[in-house]
């Protein structure tokens, strides 16, 4: 690893509570058993570090639930002592209560910034849409597994104000809402948004929501089809230079801005899951035309890796918009070539367009998407490979990738790694399914987590 802060986030290990997952989907024991036996030394009361309820709770709370539903679920064959599979939900569970703290607001919006030592908030005054509405799985979850509605009151509390977001303000278009709602009355305080970052795993978690639970959830089914359909409304564009690429526009209220994120690249593979879910070809082929788009950000650059943000002119609006402006004149044949620019050249081993891929595979059965993955997969390896870790890079338009950045961040091993290898993986009870015998839904850290079908608890 090129760098120690890969391994530690507020110092309990989440590059190994990550890949807790990965190692079990793809049957490597030698590293489950190193990681059952760190579980149950991880001490969640204490930290010197700011703890963020989010990343908390889509990597440590949501590993351990994943890695808990496949021990007792498909893979309770493989390990002998259940005191041990016992002490995974032991530990999500005392993580959960140190992190409940959050919610103790005036309205019931979690506050994202936490410290331990004891748990208290940091006093924030605002909190985002993705901080806010990527809990549910997770939290949900646990209370199926313990039987105690606590967990799951409290995040669907603070996701309630999400899915009657208030005032008008904060919802631009029909089911697209703004980025920061107060804490003190949950009443959003504007309506810029998008399907990147900040905003993006809110949308995601409706309709996996509906997924794992359909009796409970019908409500957060018909937000994301809100959101949907007015994607499909209002924010579709197509580059001047390439109008075959499909793109979604980003929004500051009803005015859109035409730029995107590697993180939004996950949007094709939510648009197909929800098709696949609901039946509705319409939406999962609009899903195959994102794939489509944000694989041209992959092949158009010099390391066969897709850039952190990139931009272009909509093809519809007038080229001469004050909205609507040029690529800069040294990426003009750059945009020429390609249907779009670069604005922030990182890669930071994201796993959106290989996550999309695996989306796009599963939904279709076309090998080209096995194809695109593998090189994306090979791509990544030679320009990010440093030693025995990855690191990030500074512009994957430049050979060789301009210069590492030292970091590797444990959804490394959640996302892109499981990912790359599912796609070309035997089918498995994890895996998605194109015939609604689903058995699992991914968190969006890419942990699978057992839909709720009963009897969720481990047997004494």
């Amino acid at each position: 690893m090129s760098n120690g802060r890969c391994c530690f986030r507020n110092g309990w290990g989440a590059s190994a509570v990550d890949a807790f997952s990965t190692a079990l989907v793809m049957d490597k024991w030698e590293v489950v058993e190193q990681i059952l036996e760190y579980i149950p030394d991880i001490n969640f009361n204490t930290t010197t570090t700011e703890v963020s309820l989010f990343e908390t709770t889509i990597r440590y709370l949501g590993g351990l639930v994943s890695a808990y539903d496949l021990l007792t679920g498909p893979l309770h064959d493989h390990i002998t002592d259940t005191a041990d599979v016992k002490a995974i939900l032991t530990q999500a569970k005392r993580l959960a209560d140190n992190l409940k703290v959050a919610f103790d607001t005036p309205s019931g919006v979690p506050d994202n910034s936490l410290y331990f030592n004891p748990p208290r908030q940091a006093g924030s005054t605002t909190n985002g849409v993705a901080t806010i509405g990527t809990l549910v799985l997770e939290w949900t979850r646990l209370s199926d597994l313990t039987n105690e509605t606590e967990y799951a009151d409290l995040a669907q509390k603070g996701e309630s104000y999400l899915l009657k977001p208030q005032p008008e303000l904060g919802e631009p278009f029909p089911g697209l809402l703004g980025t920061n709602v107060r804490l003190a009355d949950g009443m959003f305080v504007d309506g810029n948004g998008g399907w990147g970052g900040g905003t993006d795993s809110f949308y995601e978690y409706l309709i996996k929501m509906y997924l794992y639970d359909p009796s409970r959830f019908k409500e957060y089914r018909d937000r994301w089809i809100a959101a949907a359909d007015s994607s499909i409304e209002y924010l579709v564009s197509h580059p001047t230079t390439k109008p075959n690429l499909t793109f979604l526009a980003m929004w500051r209220g009803k005015e859109l801005r035409f730029l995107s994120e590697h993180l939004a690249c996950f949007d094709g593979g939510n648009f197909i899951l929800g098709g696949l879910t609901l039946n509705e070809p319409r939406y999962t082929q609009f899903g195959l035309a994102l794939v489509d788009g944000c694989r041209e950000t992959y092949a158009a650059t010099a390391t066969g890796i897709g850039p952190e943000v990139f931009a272009w002119q909509d093809a519809r609006r007038p080229r001469d918009a004050t909205d609507n402006p040029p690529a800069p004149p040294a990426q003009a044949a750059f945009y020429n070539a390609s249907g779009f620019w670069i604005t922030n050249g990182n890669y930071v081993l994201r796993p959106e367009v290989v996550e999309s891929y695996y989306y796009a595979y599963r939904a279709t059965g076309d090998t080209k998407y096995q194809d695109w993955a593998w090189e994306a997969f090979v791509a990544v390896n030679a320009t990010c490979r440093v030693g025995s870790g990855y690191s990030s890079i500074r512009d994957v338009n430049q050979a060789g990738g301009g210069g590492f950045h030292d970091f590797q961040e444990s959804f490394w091993f959640a996302e892109v790694l499981k990912y790359s290898y599912l796609i070309h993986a035997e089918d498995a009870p994890w895996q998605v399914q194109a015939d609604h015998t689903n058995q699992f839904v991914f968190n969006t850290e890419a942990h699978p987590i057992r839909l709720a079908r009963g009897k969720e608890r481990l047997r004494e």
